[in-house]
């Protein structure tokens, strides 16, 4: 009787510490296995995302520091994967990406597919073209080829001044694309994000541009599935970032300046 209690009372025993191990496993597993959030991007936008590839393959840039900064916060770690511009809606909403931090900006027509945070950066359009090509005004585009980003706003902008100005319109799937053509003589000009394409002068000293100032800023947001409820989330962190001087001191660390 008592050997038999007794060996009850060890398999109980035993059981008891299983359990206890496993939910001390669960419990340890579940502190270090953190979800990992796909942030969609095209890497050809700097400082917002771009590769410094004479350095690594890393993607690098405004954007990413920002989504870093909100994934972290939240508990999640973060895969950035890259893509064309045009893609990313539609990686949104099949699933390969859980957010976009891509300088978007959340017009009436992406808003229909996906949802957007708060702004979180405004900038202006502006023309570049050679500095010899004589173009210094909307006007000096009469008859020319201008390049934009294929499903941009500046796309939009391009149509917006041929209904004034006729020009041609060209689009490629990158800004480096659209700078080569312009070098090459094959566009007259391109309509580039006024903070991009200053990043450009730095290197491609034969380029110059000029913002088209009547324009009202174009505001980059964050891009979420319909419905998402990352969306409060990281509107809920930009909210303290803004507050904090957090997101001041990544603009100055990317930009020089703040806005």
């Amino acid at each position: 009787m008592k050997k038999g209690f007794i060996l009850l009372t060890s398999m109980v025993l035993a059981a008891g510490l299983l359990a206890a191990c496993g939910s001390s496993e669960k419990t340890s597993k579940a502190a270090s296995d953190k979800k990992v959030l796909v942030m969609g991007t095209s890497a050809d936008y700097a400082p917002f995302e771009y590769i410094e590839t004479e350095k690594s393959d890393e993607i690098i840039g405004f954007d990413v520091d920002l989504a870093k900064s909100i994934t972290s916060k939240l508990g999640y770690k973060m895969e950035v994967k890259d893509m064309d511009f045009n893609g990313l809606v539609q990686a949104l909403k099949s699933g390969q990406a859980d957010f976009v931090l891509a300088g978007m900006t959340p017009t009436e027509k992406r808003k229909k597919n996906v949802d957007f945070s708060d702004i979180y950066y405004n900038a202006k359009f502006m023309i570049v073209s050679k500095k010899d090509s004589g173009i210094s005004k909307v006007e000096d585009l009469k008859g020319k080829t201008v390049g934009v980003q294929l499903g941009s706003i500046q796309a939009d902008k391009a149509k917006e001044i041929n209904k004034e100005t006729p020009i041609k319109i060209e689009d490629r799937n990158r800004i480096q694309d659209l700078i080569q053509e312009i070098k090459s003589g094959r566009f007259d000009a391109a309509i580039i994000e006024d903070t991009v394409a200053k990043g450009y002068f730095t290197k491609e000293t034969e380029l110059e541009g000029f913002t088209l100032k009547d324009d009202p800023e174009a505001g980059s947001a964050i891009a979420f599935p319909k419905n998402s409820d990352l969306t409060e989330k990281f509107n809920k962190e930009l909210k303290e970032m803004k507050e904090n001087g957090e997101l001041d001191k990544l603009v100055i660390k990317w930009f020089g300046d703040k806005q």
